[in-house]
């Protein structure tokens, strides 16, 4: 069995299931919603984050309908954050499509990402229960958070590990969590097994930060954006950084402090990509990554051996693995 079929496996009937309520979710009588909600659907993703919500439910005894509605609440937040994110930074690609505001504009972007972030909230509620609508309402505050952090991190002159790994705590690895804490919520978990499961979400959301940060050093056209394209937003990830504290390089810091102003030529980010490269910043990177998969499959090794705990290893191990 590949391991997407072993992922899916234990589940495979309630994913469909939520597929149903998910596009139930989004239905609309505005025409110009329909059209932008039917582009955004066409690159879907693989309900990765839904799926590791079915999975805690699933892993604590059975998916309840209050799951369903988490995992529909939680992939509503998060495809909003997205279209408003392509907004704050200007891009015009998502998943090798043309982002929102690309294809129509930036008011219509924004104006679809409020859209979802209300549908988020509204199945937000329909889970009748109050540990789920207080972690969705606080998660939307910290993406936020997260988001503005990067933003006045572009402005300093420091290359920050801390703040680096501050930035995707609370963008990505946030957002895992509560995948994994909304499942156990949804099935009256103790306090024990919720904050188990918060901590191993909290582990696979750090392992996918960063292996998409190290996608930026590659050239991909799989992986739906260009090389370099965050640093082209003024963004230093984590095998630049190691490379520029490890080395304090006078001429790469220098090129590191123009990327962070905007002023870098593209010769200057290749050049910083490679200087990144030859400094072993791509080894740390992994390195890295792959001690946090350590620590989220020793928390699994607690859990008793089922088709379930063999689909979040595998999740894991997927997550750091992909190739896209």
């Amino acid at each position: 069995m590949d391991r997407s079929s072993l992922i899916i496996a234990p589940i495979i009937g309630e994913v469909e299931d939520f597929k149903q309520l998910f596009g139930e979710s989004l239905s609309s009588s505005n025409l110009l919603l329909q059209q932008v909600i039917a582009h955004i659907r066409q690159k879907s993703g693989k309900m990765m984050r839904p799926m590791l919500v079915l999975l805690a439910a699933k892993l604590l005894g059975g998916v309840k309908p209050a799951t369903l509605h988490a995992a529909a609440s939680l992939e509503l937040l998060h495809t909003a954050s997205l279209v408003h994110d392509d907004v704050v930074d200007d891009s015009t690609e998502r998943r090798g499509q043309l982002s929102v505001n690309a294809l129509y504009n930036n008011k219509v972007a924004v104006l679809t990402g409020d859209y979802l972030l209300a549908t988020a909230l509204v199945q937000a509620g329909l889970t009748r229960n109050i540990g789920i609508i207080d972690l969705i309402s606080v998660l939307g505050r910290e993406l936020a958070d997260g988001e503005l952090l990067q933003l006045s991190n572009v402005r300093s002159e420091q290359f920050s590990e801390d703040v680096y790994f501050e930035v995707i705590h609370k963008k990505t690895a946030a957002l895992f969590a509560a995948c994994t804490k909304a499942g156990a919520l949804s099935v009256d978990a103790d306090e024990e097994k919720i904050e188990f499961l918060r901590r191993f979400g909290e582990y696979i959301g750090l392992c996918f930060q960063i292996r998409d940060d190290i996608f930026d050093y590659y050239e991909s056209k799989e992986i739906g954006k260009p090389t370099g394209n965050d640093m082209l937003e003024g963004k230093l990830t984590l095998p630049v950084l190691y490379a520029l504290n490890s080395t304090h390089d006078e001429d790469a810091a220098a090129i590191a402090l123009r990327v962070k102003s905007g002023k870098a030529t593209a010769d200057e980010i290749a050049r910083l990509i490679a200087f990144a490269k030859q400094h072993d910043g791509i080894e740390y990177a992994i390195q890295t990554m792959n001690g946090y998969r350590d620590k989220a499959l020793d928390l699994l090794s607690f859990a008793p051996a089922n088709d379930v705990t063999d689909a979040l290893a595998a999740y894991i191990n997927y997550v750091v693995e992909r190739e896209k």
